[in-house]
């Protein structure tokens, strides 16, 4: 799978030596097929975008000790296992970030939005929007998988 670039015409910070920043991301399905969407709060990059929590790994943390901390932290849920699912590279204009997805299909604990987000349960096509551009493969892959044609989001 090759690199996605997200807004393209924009300069990239860092320049060509930036390093590559490792995130967790977790892709919450309910037995119905509803996925877990989250909006980037106040004051981050792509502030109000949606997008699948998650977050940046600590240094010697494995993707799924990662992911766990990150829904803790930010949804306040403990998951059950998180099988790794895919991995997407996707240079922003702010970071070059190695997206690791998980799907997680058991958890504990009501969802709460300690960051202030926001939160939808999705099905294809998604309704919230804007989406995160390194979202977008993701609603891809997950139409491909469930034999879904038509626009993945609105």
């Amino acid at each position: 799978m090759g690199t996605l670039v997200a807004d393209g015409e924009r300069e990239r910070e860092g320049g060509v030596d930036r390093k590559v920043v490792e995130v967790a991301v977790g892709i919450l399905l309910q037995p119905e097929s509803a996925f877990l969407l989250t909006s980037r709060p106040a004051g981050k990059v792509y502030e109000g975008y949606w997008e699948f929590p998650g977050g940046k790994l600590e240094a010697g943390e494995t993707v799924e000790q990662a992911l766990r901390r990150e829904l803790q932290e930010e949804l306040g849920i403990t998951i059950g296992p998180a099988e790794l699912w895919k991995t997407q590279m996707v240079d922003y204009p702010h970071a070059l970030v190695r997206l690791h997805f998980c799907k997680v299909r058991e958890w504990q604990g009501e969802l709460q939005m300690r960051e202030g987000q926001s939160f939808a349960w999705q099905v294809l096509p998604v309704t919230e929007s804007p989406v995160l551009p390194g979202t977008l493969p993701v609603l891809a892959w997950l139409a491909e998988e469930r034999n879904f044609s038509g626009p993945t989001h609105g």
